[in-house]
């Protein structure tokens, strides 16, 4: 049985996850209104990705015998500078995932909760290529400059991503 502590955590992550997921659903619908749809595949396939995050949370924390509550969630901005500034600032909320999923794997370990922290893990690797991916698409576009040709090719290559679970 875990604690009343780490069960919130656990659950406040969660939640976090799916509002990520409405982040970058938001952030897609910015990239179609601006006929990026390579962008808003790579979004949408974003939404879905932490969509399948959230998921594991719930059911790891229905496996732990505990109980997962779904709360409400903030508006998401659905405005944008740039399709450089969907990319700072999907950069800028997975360094804050990353350091909300530290904060839980600190509170695991300080609880000795073993089963928490090797699922903590999974997400702990996980960061590592969210935060490289948006890093590497950054610079990416910035050496793009005003080039409405290379903008177009990644347009076309980012339609190509497609979600495939990882457990």
């Amino acid at each position: 049985m875990l604690s009343e502590k780490l069960t919130q955590a656990l659950n406040d992550q969660m939640n976090y996850e799916f509002y990520s997921a409405h982040v970058y659903l938001a952030t897609a619908a910015y990239c179609s209104g601006e006929s990026l749809d390579g962008f808003a595949n790579f979004y949408l396939v974003q939404a879905e990705e932490e969509r399948f995050h959230a998921m594991k949370f719930y059911n790891f924390i229905n496996d732990m015998g505990e109980r997962a509550v779904i709360q409400s969630m903030p508006e998401p901005s659905n405005t944008f500078e740039s399709i450089l500034q969907t990319f700072e600032d999907s950069l800028e909320h997975e360094r804050e995932v990353t350091k909300r999923i530290y904060d839980l794997a600190d509170l695991a370990m300080d609880e000795r909760e073993h089963a928490v922290m090797t699922f903590l893990n999974w997400f702990i690797d996980e960061q590592v290529e969210e935060e490289a991916s948006f890093d590497t698409l950054i610079q990416r576009i910035k050496r793009m400059k005003s080039d409405s040709h290379a903008l177009e090719m990644l347009d076309i290559e980012l339609a190509q991503r497609s979600f495939t679970p990882q457990e």
